[in-house]
Parts: C-alpha cells; sequence; structure tokens
C-alpha cells in the first residue's frame, strides 16, 4: 500500500566532480611548491621533468604530465610527493587503477600525507571497492577537519553499502564544513529518500493494515487530488483504536480541499476538544474563520498557535492558505498587519504568516537550528509528556534531546513526536534511527515518524540543491522525475532532453528518459535511450531493466533475457517486476515451469490481474487445475479493485471535487 509514497530518484552523475576537480590544481599546486628535496642539490633532468609536469597540467594535458611524473620518480623513488603528483595526473586521466597503484606506494612511504589517502579512499569508490576506500577516507577526515569532501565521499561510500545512517552523519557533516556545497545537499536527499524507502518497506512488510500506515497512504493520496478516495480512508483510520496524532484536523483539511467547510468545521472542533494538544486544529478553525470573514476569531486561534510553539506554526501555517483567493488572503494579511500596532498580535507572526502565504518555510522548520547541548529545562519524562498534551512541542524536545542514547522506547517516541510537530526534523529522523538500533522489533510509531521526518529532510535537503544548482544537469534529472512520477511524460522528456543538453550521455537522465518513452508505449525511442545509456553503465540494473521491459514489450523475447537477468540486482521493491518479465520470457520460450517459478515470485506486481491470468494459462498447460482455477479467481478479484479505484480517480477528477469554497 506504501508504494504511492516511494519518492522520484535520480542518482545523479559524479557527485562532487566539479569540486574535486577545483580542488585538484590546489592539491598539486601546494605539493609542487614543497621544497621537497631538503638541502639535496636537484638533478637538471628531474627539474627539466617537473617543470614540463607543471606546463602539461596547467595546459590540462594530464596524460603528458603524467608520463613526466612516471620519468621523475625514476630519479627519485624515494619521495612520496612524486608518487602523490602521479597519482592525480592518473586519475584525471581516468586511469584509476594506476592512479590507486601510485597512490598505495605515497602512502607507504608515508602514511601522514593528506592527498594519497584521500584518493585512495575516491579511487578505490570508482573502481567499485567501496569497503577498501573507507579507512583511507576516515585517515584523510581525521587529518583535515575543515575539507568537506572526505566526509562527501563517506557519505556516498556508506549510501553505497546502504548503512543510510552513517551516510546522513557524513554528508550532514560536509554541509556543516561548507553549506554551499550542493553535491552534499543532493546526495544527503538521496540518502534519506532511501532511508524513508526502507523504512517504507518494513512498514508495508510488517504494518499494512494498521491505521498509521494508511495515515501514510491517505497523505500521498491528498497529494495526488485523490479525494474521494483519501476522504474514505481517513473515516477508517477514525474508526481505529490506535491512531496517529491530529487525523481529524488533516480530514478538516481536507474537506475544506472538497469544499464542504461544514464538514471541516466539525472535524476542527471535534478535535480541538478531544486532543486539545493538537494544535493543527487551532490553525484549521482559523482558517474557517479567515474563509467567514471572522478575522478576529481566527487571529485569536492563530495567536494561540503561535504562542504554544513556533516550530510548529511555522512548519504547518501553509496549509492555512491552500486553495485560497489571492484577494481573500491579501486582505486578512493587511488586517493581520494593523493588529501590530494595537497589541493584539505576537511579535513576528506576521512574518511568519507573510512567510507562509508564500509557501517559504522557515530555517527551524526544515532543520534543526537549536544547541544539542543547551537543555536548561527538566529532563523528566512526565514533564514532556505535559509539554506535548498542552501543544508546546519545542518545550518537549528540549526536554528530552539529550536522551537519544537513554534505550528507552517511550521517551524516544516522544522525542520522535515532539521534535517532528516543532519543526526538528533531524532530530526527530534520528530519534527513529535510535529506536531502530534496539534490541526489540521497531514500533509502528517508529516507523512512522521517523517516515514522515525523512521525507520533509529529503525534499528540503534537494530543494536546498536546487537552489544552488538551478540551471544543472542533476536539477532537470530531479524535475524530470518529479514529472515522471506524476505521469507527466512529456514535461519528463523535456527536463532529460535538458539535462542531456548539459550533460551528454547522462547515464541517469538518459535512463529517465527511455522510462518516459516506455510509459507512453514509444518502445523505439526507449530502446535507443536506453542503447546509450548502456554504453555508459553496461551494468546497471534499472538500466538493464528498461532495455528488458523494452524488448518485452517488442515480443523479442531471446533478447530481453540476458538484459532481465541482469536486472536481477536491482532493488528489492523492483524484483517482482523483473521476475514477472522474466516469466514471459519464459513462457514465450516454452518453458512451462521455469515461467510459473518466475510468475509466482513477480505476483506482488500484479496490479490488473494479467499476470495471475498468464500463470492460470501455465497451469491449464500442466494440467494444474486447482492452482489455474486459484489464479483466475484472483484475476477477478484484481479487476474489481481496478474498477473501483477508476471509479474514484474519476470521482476525485470531477471538477466539485476539486473545488476547495467560496
Amino acid at each position: 500500500m506504501l508504494s504511492r509514497l516511494e519518492p522520484f530518484r535520480s542518482r545523479g552523475s559524479s557527485i562532487g566532480d566539479l569540486y574535486l576537480k577545483h580542488c585538484l590544481t590546489l592539491f598539486l599546486l601546494l605539493l609542487l611548491v614543497k621544497p621537497m628535496f631538503g638541502q639535496q642539490e636537484q638533478p637538471p633532468e628531474l627539474a627539466s621533468l617537473l617543470a614540463a609536469a607543471q606546463q602539461a597540467q596547467a595546459a590540462s594535458n594530464y596524460a603528458a604530465a603524467a608520463e613526466s611524473y612516471k620519468q621523475a620518480v625514476k630519479f627519485r623513488p624515494d619521495m612520496p610527493e612524486l608518487w602523490a603528483n602521479l597519482g592525480l595526473m592518473q586519475h584525471q586521466t581516468g586511469d584509476y587503477t594506476a592512479a590507486i597503484g601510485s597512490f598505495e606506494k605515497a602512502n607507504r612511504l608515508k602514511a601522514s600525507l593528506y592527498v594519497p589517502n584521500l584518493f585512495l579512499g575516491i579511487d578505490y569508490m570508482r573502481t567499485g571497492k567501496t569497503k577498501q576506500a573507507i579507512p583511507f577516507l576516515l585517515a584523510a577526515k581525521k587529518m583535515n577537519e575543515t575539507d568537506p569532501l572526505p566526509s562527501l565521499t563517506l557519505g556516498r561510500a556508506y549510501s553505497s553499502l546502504e548503512e543510510w545512517r552513517p551516510a546522513i552523519h557524513e554528508l550532514r557533516r560536509a554541509i556543516q564544513i561548507d553549506p554551499r556545497q550542493s553535491s552534499a545537499w543532493f546526495a544527503l536527499g538521496i540518502v534519506y529518500l532511501d532511508q524513508l524507502e526502507s523504512d517504507s518497506r518494513t512498514m508495508t512488510e510488517r504494518y499494512a493494515t494498521s491505521s498509521y500506515a494508511g495515515t501514510l497512504y491517505a497523505e500521498s493520496l491528498v497529494k495526488q487530488s485523490r479525494y474521494k478516495q483519501a476522504a474514505s480512508l481517513y473515516k477508517t483510520i477514525l474508526a481505529a483504536n490506535d491512531q496517529p496524532p491530529c487525523i481529524q484536523a488533516e480530514e478538516g483539511f481536507l474537506s475544506l480541499r472538497m469544499g464542504d467547510s461544514q464538514a471541516a468545521g466539525l472535524a476542527f472542533t471535534t478535535e480541538h476538544r478531544s486532543q486539545p494538544e493538537c494544535t493543527l486544529a487551532l490553525l484549521g478553525l482559523a482558517r474557517l474563520g479567515i474563509d467567514s470573514g471572522a478575522n478576529e476569531d481566527a487571529l485569536r486561534y492563530l495567536n494561540d498557535a503561535w504562542s504554544r510553539d513556533r516550530g510548529f506554526f511555522a512548519g504547518n501555517a501553509p496549509a492555512l492558505f491552500e486553495g485560497m483567493s489571492d484577494e481573500r488572503a491579501a486582505s486578512f494579511l493587511s488586517f493581520v498587519v494593523e493588529q501590530r500596532s494595537s497589541g493584539k498580535l505576537e511579535s513576528g507572526m506576521d512574518e511568519a504568516l507573510a512567510r507562509a502565504r508564500q509557501g517559504v518555510p522557515t530555517p527551524s522548520a526544515t532543520q534543526d537550528t537549536r544547541d544539542a547541548h543547551a537543555s536548561p529545562v527538566a529532563t523528566s519524562h512526565e514533564a514532556a509528556r505535559n509539554d506535548y498534551s498542552t501543544g508546546r512541542y519545542g518545550q518537549c524536545t528540549d526536554r528530552l534531546r539529550g536522551r537519544l542514547g537513554s534505550g528507552n522506547v517511550e521517551t524516544l517516541e516522544m522525542l520522535a513526536t515532539c521534535s517532528f510537530f516543532t519543526g526538528a526534523y533531524d532530530l526527530s529522523s534520528d530519534a527513529g534511527y535510535a529506536l531502530r538500533a534496539l534490541p526489540s522489533q521497531p514500533t509502528v510509531a517508529t516507523l512512522y515518524w521517523s517516515i514522515k521526518a525523512n521525507e520533509k529532510l529529503a525534499f528540503a535537503s534537494l530543494a536546498r540543491f536546487q537552489e544552488l544548482e538551478p540551471n544543472s544537469a542533476r536539477t532537470h534529472i530531479l524535475l524530470g522525475d518529479i514529472y515522471r512520477q506524476r505521469e507527466q511524460n512529456d514535461d519528463a522528456r523535456k527536463e532529460y532532453n535538458r539535462a542531456l543538453e548539459l550533460s551528454p550521455n547522462d547515464p541517469a537522465a538518459l535512463q529517465g528518459l527511455g522510462s518516459a518513452y516506455l510509459k507512453d508505449a514509444k518502445i523505439d525511442q526507449a530502446i535507443d535511450a536506453a542503447q546509450k545509456a548502456l554504453q555508459q553503465s553496461p551494468s546497471d540494473p534499472e538500466v538493464n531493466l528498461l532495455m528488458g521491459e523494452a524488448l518485452v514489450a517488442q515480443h523479442k523475447f531471446p533478447d530481453a533475457e540476458p538484459f532481465l537477468l541482469k536486472s536481477l540486482s536491482a532493488k528489492p521493491q523492483m524484483l517482482p517486476h523483473v521476475h514477472a518479465l522474466l516469466g514471459e520470457v519464459y513462457a514465450a520460450n516454452g518453458k512451462t515451469q521455469e515461467a510459473i517459478r518466475e510468475m509466482k515470485l513477480g505476483l506482488s506486481s500484479d496490479e490488473d490481474g494479467s499476470l495471475h491470468y498468464q500463470l492460470a494459462r501455465l497451469y491449464i498447460k500442466t494440467g494444474d487445475k486447482p492452482d489455474a482455477d486459484a489464479a483466475f479467481a484472483q484475476v477477478k478479484v484484481l479487476q474489481q479493485q481496478r474498477r473501483e479505484s477508476a471509479v474514484v480517480a474519476v470521482e476525485d477528477s470531477h471538477p466539485a471535487s476539486l473545488d476547495d469554497g467560496p
């Protein structure tokens, strides 16, 4: 059910390369001007070789520079700096294996040199030896605490090993060193998405029928404007015994989107009375006041919400203005400004509302900016719970922020909840990680808050990346992935093509372009894009899957098989689709038992009953009537579900369901 939460992703090409190219010049020049020979007279041949290397490097002729250094190390094989410079030039020419050899020699001669350690880590990463890279990168980080590159590369290394939390730690560190390091923001956003994806799979496997999983799915339906379906799901969630906080208030905002202010008012009032800690209900009541022209009442609710918790207000106030006409929003903001001199307005709230109207979150709504060591208030759990029950989420967070290592499930869940509500998403994510690290199985609430926090952090990080690189290839790939996720394939193709104009043959852009073509049944164009991507990344499982699926669509089953076999190393959530395609291939090739085996492994990907139908036909072919009957029965179930979903989708697309009211 949580597949709708799986976010767009783009792998990006050569994260950190621009920064690395800038650093290469600095590294090399620092080494060249170093008095490498002490008082020893420099041989004239060596001096000539070094001068030639320097001139070649200045002209970006790295192959010639490498050749000069190869000759130079013959004169002084005991000089680690010469081996390091040779390694840098070999790195620049793309000969990473040779570069590793040179850096290893430099490292053996002088293990305390920064550059050989750093580039051994970088080039081991380049050659797919990630585990070997990590010790050198850790050593480089200790040697130079002001360079973000070791932590940036470590973050990528841990990410490739699917060790999300160490990756997040290192990438956060890179950003602390250099907040304008766009590659770190991009990589961090992707890792948060990876963590979210992992938690979503766990939620689906263990708690698929819980109200928490249902709430996440309902929220995703709202984002897709599938309001009728979301409303039905909220009713089921509200009937459950255990549910996340503020669900009725969320339903109220959904009612506003659907133009039913009466139902919204009932939801907000009921929530406010039954769960006074739910500040979202106050914002809902304020919105109703604005809509009805009762500005004084609206301001009273907003003052209450602002005085409770400014972090919550900053993160959630944009909901006040969703679907509101520009005239009404401007009129209310003018009223707010007028109250500034009357004393009826809490200090700073007018600026927060103005930012909310623009859809711009305040810094506290995107990351935890408080001093992690400052906790002047008492830290008892009961005091924190009292803060939570009065909507003072920030104070609750401050009481518990020093308890991340407590190992207490109740305390950590309270910290995850409070910190999320006050906008300290970093801390909420960390609390979720601390909970998952405990020996006990993660609770449904643990996964719920972790998913929500990491989603916020991912989009904030990627938004920061886009600010820093507004017209980069990776930005266009990112936008293409967003459009493709929303099935706006024409727009997606435009973005991927813009990325390819900036970075020709970028495999991520080519894969995205091919996928967009495939979704629109433009098979020849999809195959062309996949072929170009495979030239750059022949072993990439997702590119191989794209090619295999396109060939299956053309009924070129023997040609598709090798690509699909390579795609079996894809991410777990993609494997059912791979197995289903392999089942089609084997069925077409007359390998009935192999086809049955693969199709059974792919059944979870069947959305319309077509795979069950193929499986039923294969069972008939083998004389297995009971299994064939069971498969045909499941076809009917899936087809009925699909018809019901189609009806809801049509209802959701009706203008009346999108009307937010007057």
